[in-house]
């Protein structure tokens, strides 16, 4: 890879770094400045950090500095595999606490009821995008990479 290519490669990796931490912020800070203490917080921003980069990954991969690392391909194979297990446990628990507390447990009362109406809607619906879209995507994303390793070895491309 020319040294052009690989700082072009890079600095694409660094735009989508900052557009991944622009939505983590659109997305967390409406909640954080509205709830003094949300269980989610840890496991929102995972959700949202593991959609958009591996969707990336998924779809624009030879534009990436992965495209031609087959052996740590490879290895992201394999770690997909529990890490799917994870996210599915994670999503799960967040629907069994909505289930048996509901979003109320944690907003504070204090707020008016149409506030809370929408800070509800917009927990509920963005970790449910979020962690199902996190899923979607670990769950792809090692046929991605089988894609990939067997491309890059018998047709030379990513």
């Amino acid at each position: 890879m020319s040294s052009q290519k690989k700082n072009l490669s890079l600095k694409l990796e660094l735009l989508w770094w900052i557009f991944t931490l622009v939505v983590v912020a659109a997305v967390i800070i409406p909640i954080l400045s509205s709830i003094e203490h949300y269980p989610f917080t840890k496991i929102n921003i995972l959700f949202v950090v593991v959609f958009i980069t591996l969707a990336r990954y998924i779809f624009l991969l030879r534009h990436t500095f992965l495209a031609k690392q087959q052996k740590l391909k490879a290895v992201l194979i394999f770690l997909s595999i529990p890490f799917i297990f994870y996210l599915i446990s994670e999503l799960y628990s967040f629907q069994t606490y909505l289930d048996e507390n509901g979003v109320e447990a944690f907003i504070d009362t204090s707020l008016s009821i149409e506030k809370r109406n929408q800070l509800t809607a917009f927990i509920r619906n963005q970790m449910m995008f979020f962690g199902a879209g996190a899923v979607i995507t670990t769950f792809m994303f090692p046929f991605r990479m089988l894609l990939s390793i067997w491309t890059l070895r018998n047709r030379g491309r990513a």
